[in-house]
């Protein structure tokens, strides 16, 4: 049971692109329609017209709607968690059971609108929408953890065969009325506190540290390259020096051989670092 720990409330992995997002919310209708022409519930056995699958298909498309409206709202948030993800299927199956009813009511029924026949349309929705969104979760959450975890292992590779190379770019650093020269191959990485920044870089294939006072936004004005990124709130990196990545997308942490600590790299730099590291190391 290697994933049991990682089913915690704050650890649902998201969709990462739009093509995902498509093709999940287009199976998720999918689905439904299949479960109504199959197992036929609550008297669509009994609903008999030359075109019956014809008009059945149309819940395809407003509960897969649902999905990739409900999907594309999810990029709003920084974090996503198993609560979260569970409250946008109730929320699906809310805008499901609204336009679901609408369309039976005024295409396939044809009765007068009420309540009382809503409370039946959103019962009928929770009782075909509960086990498809289980198996909707349970499915998306396997292949998007599986995905984002072949990420290190994939970037490990590269990272060991095919080293970036690191120009002898000489950086400057000014604080107020002082200067501090460093090499990029030097550069390793810095560390923020508050107004402090704390450089690590390499002498003599030694590590060194210079602290200065100053914040983490206005040193990476003067340091920054396309190797030298920042990755967190509170880190500066030396892509070059990267030689292994682990986590996944709810944490990736990047290793530097030389460094006693992984540096994190936070969600909103995922979508930077991670294209990075794979375009330096191809």
């Amino acid at each position: 049971m290697k994933y049991l720990p990682s089913l915690k409330l704050n650890s649902y992995p998201r969709s990462e692109s739009f093509a995902e997002i498509l093709i999940s919310s287009f199976g998720a209708g999918i689905t439904v329609y299949l479960f109504l022409i199959i197992f036929q519930p609550f008297g669509t056995e009994n609903f008999h017209h030359p075109y019956k699958y014809l008009i059945l298909f149309p819940y395809t498309i407003i509960f897969g709607a649902s999905f990739f409206v409900s999907d594309l709202c999810t990029f709003r948030f920084k974090t996503w968690n198993t609560g979260s993800e569970l409250l946008k299927i109730l929320i699906i199956l809310l805008l499901g059971s609204v336009f679901s009813y609408f369309y039976n009511s005024l295409f396939i029924s044809h009765v007068a609108l009420s309540f009382e026949n809503y409370g039946y349309m959103f019962l009928y929705s929770l009782a075909v929408g509960i086990p498809i969104s289980a198996i909707y979760v349970l499915s998306r959450y396997i292949y998007l953890k599986k995905t984002h975890e072949n990420v290190p292992r994939t970037i490990d590779s590269q990272l060991n065969q095919n080293p970036i190379s690191s120009t002898r770019i000489v950086f400057k650093i000014q604080i107020n009325n002082t200067e501090f020269s460093v090499t990029e191959d030097n550069f390793l990485c810095v560390q923020s506190m508050e107004n402090y920044c704390t450089l690590y870089y390499l002498d003599n294939n030694r590590i060194n540290k210079q602290l200065f006072r100053i914040s983490l936004s206005n040193l990476l004005i003067q340091i920054e390259t396309h190797n030298i990124q920042r990755c967190h709130r509170s880190y500066i990196v030396n892509l070059d020096k990267v030689k292994n990545l682990k986590g996944n997308a709810q944490g990736y942490k990047l290793i530097l051989p030389e460094m006693d600590f992984d540096i994190p790299v936070s969600r909103s730099f995922i979508s930077v670092i991670i294209p990075r590291l794979q375009q330096f190391k191809k």
